[in-house]
């Protein structure tokens, strides 16, 4: 999938390291200093999985992300936010790492356009599931999609407290 058309003007595609300035912005706008990854930690992601940074363009707009990688691993850890070699391109399990959309266009689905797009390509994909981590408030927003709690994460990234999500495929 290089780019998949939603209405006029609206369209989503994979990102390219020309999007980097624009994908670290939106990561240093949606979360804390202390969880959002870094200009550098995007490129070096980027280089290495770019086909897993869905980008949601309204009117030529970068308005909403998704990024993860891939893995046979089915718990998300906080080694998997900095090492990019850990992706596996044949990876059973899609990691999610941030959902980002700018504030002003929070409230109008993008995020959730661009989650059911993530969650049919992974599925063509022949992924078992995708797992992320959340912060309770998000719970209900990622069970919307069929993502189940999976109770607390023993993750300490930012120092926040984090709830694991997975959906699983019926591909399993």
């Amino acid at each position: 999938m290089k780019e998949f058309q939603l209405s006029a003007g609206m369209m989503i595609r994979l990102a390219t390291m020309d999007d980097l300035e624009q994908i670290a912005h939106m990561e240093e706008i949606c979360f804390p200093k202390a969880e959002a990854a870094t200009r550098e930690s995007f490129q070096k992601r980027l280089a290495v999985f770019p086909n897993h940074f869905w980008l949601l363009e309204k009117d030529g707009e970068i308005v909403c992300g998704i990024n993860g990688m891939t893995t046979n691993e089915m718990t998300l850890t906080d080694e998997m936010y900095d090492n990019p070699n850990m992706h596996d391109e044949n990876g059973a399990w899609q990691m999610i790492f941030g959902v980002t959309t700018l504030p002003e266009h929070q409230g109008k689905g993008y995020a959730a356009m661009l989650m059911k797009k993530v969650i049919d390509d992974c599925k063509t994909q022949g992924r078992k599931g995708i797992v992320l981590t959340c912060k309770d408030r998000l719970i209900k927003f990622y069970e919307q999609f069929g993502f189940a709690n999976q109770g607390e994460s023993k993750s300490e990234h930012g120092g926040a407290t984090w709830y694991e999500m997975k959906l699983l495929f019926d591909n399993l």
